[in-house]
């Protein structure tokens, strides 16, 4: 058999020299693709858990086996000469053009596909991260940013195919939509604000999902921080958006973040009230205090006398580890206890106040 037998303007020897290139990257693409999907993975997760890996290097190696092998075909067919015979003219184009445009599109298509997985892969494994810690802000942040970074791929996609299949000057195009994107941004600043608000929730934490809030006289807990605005589910268990511009710029008091729970109470008292039984009630309500065990920092005084009625003020602060339907309960039989006291020795609550 003759080596050097021409064959559409390639010799014999060229076809398998390439057939053997392209066979011994068939056979090890698996490896390398493995073997580059594992360093990303040890890159991201420098401890290496064995168990993750198994279950997540396996998304990257497809995408990578295809590029790898597409990759060397160019390399391969790019040696050998374009056939004399194939060189057609379809419509303003020729043949020889056409699929070399073809050959970009698909080398493209595949460079943004081994991104994107590459992308996902390195979100999935942050997340699995992010959810051993306590804090669901990371959480959030990851899946933001993967879809940030999902469009810019797309748009460079997009304008890659435009500058080298298609030979467009990109820098007109992207000059054009410099300008679309400012009449844009002027058009859309509330909602660019309210981006912007995002990543200042993102990074300064002022509160994270699952915290209890009470923001613009609503009460409730965080259930998703947006890129646009923060979803709240009310203590009337209804489902609120409130802008991220106005939980950036309000007041917002993060009751899960406070070390303790106030108790305050105003005991409204007649006027024929004597001063000894003030007194003694006032006796009363701080050791009635001092017996709680998750009480604190316990104050009673009688804070007003007058024509109307006299005030015995009462406040203390309750430890966070007392839960929410016990704190009430204690609000209330402390007002119960004071109700007692009061009927038990004769005094009367003032009716006016």
């Amino acid at each position: 058999m003759n080596l050097d037998q021409q064959i559409l303007n390639n010799s014999i020897r060229s076809y398998l020299v390439i057939l053997g290139i392209l066979l011994v990257t068939f056979i090890i693409k698996r490896l390398i693709s493995r073997f580059f999907a594992s360093l990303i993975y040890t890159w991201i997760d420098k401890k290496n858990h064995s168990e993750l890996r198994k279950s997540h290097v396996h998304r990257l190696v497809v995408p990578i086996e295809q590029f790898l092998l597409f990759l060397v075909a160019i390399i391969a067919l790019y040696e050998l000469r374009f056939p004399e015979a194939w060189n057609l003219h379809l419509y303003k184009i020729t043949l020889q053009l056409a699929i070399e445009s073809t050959i970009k599109f698909l080398f493209i298509v595949l460079f943004i596909r081994v991104c994107l997985r590459t992308l996902e892969f390195i979100s999935i494994v942050l997340e699995q991260k992010a959810k051993l810690t306590k804090d669901q802000t990371d959480d959030q942040l990851i899946l933001f940013f993967r879809d940030f970074f999902k469009v810019i791929l797309y748009i460079v996609g997009f304008l890659l195919i435009l500058h080298y299949v298609f030979n467009e000057n990109i820098g007109n195009l992207v000059t054009s939509l410099s300008l679309v994107g400012a009449a844009v941004a002027l058009s859309m600043r509330e909602s660019l604000e309210n981006i912007i608000a995002s990543f200042i929730i993102f990074f300064d934490k002022p509160f994270t999902v699952g915290d209890i809030v009470k923001v613009n006289a609503f009460t409730g807990t965080i259930e998703k921080i947006g890129l646009r605005s923060t979803r709240i589910r009310t203590q009337d268990k209804t489902y609120i958006s409130v802008p991220n511009k106005q939980m950036v710029d309000s007041i917002v008091d993060n009751i899960s973040l406070r070390t303790e729970r106030k108790i305050e109470m105003d005991l409204q008292l007649s006027v024929t009230t004597s001063a000894a039984a003030l007194a003694q009630f006032a006796l009363f309500l701080r050791n009635k205090i001092a017996n709680e065990t998750s009480t604190i920092n316990g104050t009673v005084f009688v804070s007003e006398s007058g024509k109307q009625f006299h005030t015995i003020h009462m406040e203390c602060l309750v430890t966070m580890d007392v839960e929410f339907g016990a704190f009430n309960l204690m609000r209330e039989q402390l007002n119960l206890a004071a109700v007692e006291y009061a009927n038990k020795n004769g005094i009367q609550f003032a009716e006016k106040g």
